[in-house]
């Protein structure tokens, strides 16, 4: 029996979903808050690096405090097979509402955790236990909504659907930028390394409160298909070896393109660039706002006028043929030079983002969607993704070479690129 047999299992949403504003917001604001997160840290790297992991060379600290960045991605795969299973057995909207209180609880706990100067090694500890919760919490978030957002929408408005779920992320990382910037520019040194580091992620508590009582009003989604004993993921991995290869290969190559992008290159424009943490983050605010503006554009050309995988290819063809001017621009420490290049890389992912999520979960026939779109996701984001800030770092450590983060990334926008030639591309069919 192929995938494609699979079409009967398709769920329906309920008589009661609507392809709303309301739904589109409640689908999409977890993802803000998982992006949110994870902005912050990536952001505050390099404070947490001192107050967390102290050393006399700051590159040992700033790997320190992206090694437990990369520990939160390590447990997104358990946490997307866990919770792909029960959105596929239980309901997508279950996991919706499961996710973002997990999120919540897990960013709360950061702004409570003790420093190294108060507890010792128990503080590096803890903070890596609590990305591993944080970890396993989103590993079924962005998947679930987007899953979620595309099953809902009428025929050809699947690309700009799925394009709210990274509204959403957009929306978080551009907060992050801002909230981040903000207390860089307007505390001192020594109120943010005291107290003012762990207000942004106290508000990062009070967003998923929001986000909860949004999503309790999300329609409940159909039922699910008729439980068999075979695993829906289990079922993925063995129906659909090659979709699941390819999804883990685009998702490896776009999750170090995103991170290196949206997350590393302002930190990589203060340390190596000579430019102000505070100038950084203000141009990167404007990049993630420009981003947000292109988001559902892109949307809506890859569901009128253009084929999603034809736009994929573009945007790392051309993500390919700046990485490396862009560094070093970054590297030359004008801020003109750095927002210049942070605007193109942010343009250039917009169109990523405004096209992978309806891509990747047309690969999947609803019988093991979420199953199967979280796990190779999760995959792809945690091992190479959430790593690619720590491996940019330690090669230039090991290396002495600057720029060596600029072909990390054209690898990565090159196999992205070869895995959108080999993904089908579904975008004018009937969703499975």
């Amino acid at each position: 029996m192929t995938a494609r047999a699979d079409q009967s299992a398709s769920r329906e949403i309920s008589d009661g979903a609507r392809f709303s504003p309301a739904v589109l917001a409640a689908g999409g604001v977890g993802n803000l808050l998982e992006w949110y997160d994870f902005g912050l840290y990536g952001y505050f790297a390099p404070v947490l690096a001192r107050l967390f992991f102290p050393s006399d060379d700051p590159l040992a600290s700033l790997i320190g405090a992206y090694g437990s960045f990369a520990a939160g991605f390590a447990a997104r795969p358990i946490g997307a097979a866990v919770l792909g299973t029960v959105g596929d057995r239980v309901g997508r909207r279950f996991v919706l509402l499961l996710s973002v209180t997990l999120m919540g609880a897990g960013t709360t706990a950061i702004a409570l955790l003790p420093t190294y100067a108060a507890a010792g090694i128990g503080a590096p500890v803890l903070l890596l236990l609590v990305r591993l919760f944080q970890g396993f919490s989103v590993g079924g978030e962005y998947t679930g909504s987007v899953v979620y957002l595309v099953e809902t929408a009428p025929p050809g408005r699947r690309g700009f659907a799925g394009s709210m779920a990274n509204i959403g992320s957009t929306s978080g990382v551009l907060l992050a930028s801002a909230v981040a910037a903000a207390a860089v520019t307007f505390a001192g040194k020594a109120q943010l390394e005291s107290w003012a580091w762990r207000l942004p992620f106290v508000l990062g508590g009070v967003l998923a409160m929001g986000a909860l009582l949004l999503r309790r009003r999300l329609p409940a989604d159909g039922t699910p298909p008729k439980r068999t004993r075979e695993l829906p993921l289990m079922r993925a991995f063995a129906r659909d070896p090659r979709t699941m290869a390819v999804a883990i290969l685009f998702t490896s190559g776009y999750g170090v393109v995103n991170y290196l992008t949206m997350v590393f290159f302002p930190v990589y424009a203060a340390q190596f660039g000579g430019l102000s943490q505070a100038r950084a983050l203000q141009a990167t605010t404007v990049a993630q706002a420009l981003a947000l503006v292109i988001v559902p554009l892109a949307g809506l050309a890859n569901d009128a006028f253009i084929r999603r995988r034809t736009l994929l290819m573009i945007a790392f063809a051309a993500e390919f043929a700046v990485a490396l001017a862009f560094f070093l621009l970054a590297r030359d420490g004008t801020l003109a030079g750095f927002a210049l290049a942070q605007l193109g890389f942010g343009a250039i992912l917009a169109l990523v983002l405004g096209t992978d999520p309806a891509m990747l979960s047309e690969q999947f026939p609803g019988a093991y969607r979420m199953s199967g779109y979280s796990v190779a996701f999760n995959l792809g984001l945690g091992v190479a993704g959430g790593t690619a800030p720590a491996i940019a770092t330690a090669l230039i450590a090991a290396t002495g070479f600057t720029l060596a983060p600029a072909f990390y990334l054209m690898l990565a926008a090159a196999a992205a690129g070869i895995a959108a030639f080999l993904m089908a591309d579904r975008s004018r069919e009937t969703l499975l």
